[in-house]
């Protein structure tokens, strides 16, 4: 039996940054995407979202590859919204990849913090350039990036 413990924070945003994610319907979309980790015998740990992108702090079943787990979440969650267009009239869908860092138990407790407060810290400064900054700090050029390319 493998004891593994695998704390991702994963990040992934909508078409063309499109904020098309509202305040008074987002609830019903964690609650959505908590219902596929469930699922998927994943632990979420935090979920929060801006308009334009989602956040989620997530503990991914060993049987499971990141990409797989991401790929089910935007394909579901995606056909879910566009189901519901009275409440998420303007989505068209996620936009390219994810991006995704793995955080130790330690360093959890940041990282939900650090979700928990999304809205009151992209008050300062957005996302594309807190991306960018995460990047140079893992050693990345964003100007060779893809993820914000539709």
């Amino acid at each position: 039996m493998a004891h593994l413990n695998l704390t991702y924070h994963i990040v992934w945003r909508t078409k063309c940054s499109q904020r098309t994610i509202s305040e008074t319907y987002e609830r019903e979309l964690y609650a959505y995407i908590l219902g596929l980790c469930i699922e998927k015998k994943c632990h979420l740990y935090r979920i929060n979202s801006m308009p334009d992108h989602v956040h989620i702090c997530v503990e991914i079943h060993p049987t499971i590859a990141v990409s797989e787990f991401v790929r089910i979440v935007k394909q579901e969650t995606s056909k879910w919204m566009k189901e519901k267009r009275e409440k998420f009239p303007m989505f068209d869908g996620w936009g390219n990849g994810y991006a995704g860092f793995t955080y130790s138990v330690k360093e959890r407790p940041a990282v939900i913090k650090y979700i928990k407060e999304q809205k009151i810290h992209h008050k300062e400064k957005s996302f594309r350039k807190e991306f960018e900054e995460w990047q140079r700090e893992m050693g990345e050029d964003p100007t060779k990036d893809l993820f914000f390319k539709d």
